[in-house]
């Protein structure tokens, strides 16, 4: 069974920086589509961005496109999120979450979450 462990949320200022990890266990990731979502208070979750599996390549959604990155070791087992340029609209929960798929770009579409790591981004 697959598990996925984020890490690297925290307080940042706006214009900063910070990177998640998503480490997972189990099955090796090289298979798995990851994605990663955010979730702020009062509102619905919403998709990031996504990494396939054969190309490595990635679709961001509008809010954060030129500003997060989506990369993935797979010697490590860990895909990262680096976030770069941050705003006070970007603080939410974020997830990681994967798929035994080329690429999904749908967050209802994953099988298997991680359990959140927390972002906030305030002077």
């Amino acid at each position: 069974q697959l598990q996925l462990v984020e890490s690297g949320g925290g307080l940042v200022q706006p214009g900063g920086s910070l990177r998640l990890s998503c480490a997972g266990s189990g099955p090796t990731l090289d298979y798995y589509a990851i994605g990663w979502s955010r979730q702020a208070p009062g509102k619905e979750r919403e998709g990031v961005g996504c990494i396939s599996t054969n190309d490595g390549g990635t679709y961001y959604a509008d809010s954060v496109k030129g500003r997060f990155t989506i990369s993935r070791d797979n010697a490590k087992n860990t895909v990262y999120l680096q976030m770069n340029s941050l705003k006070p609209e970007d603080t939410a929960i974020y997830y990681c979450a994967a798929k035994y798929a080329i690429m999904v770009v749908t967050p209802s579409n994953y099988d298997y979450w991680g359990q959140g790591t927390q972002v906030t981004v305030s002077s």
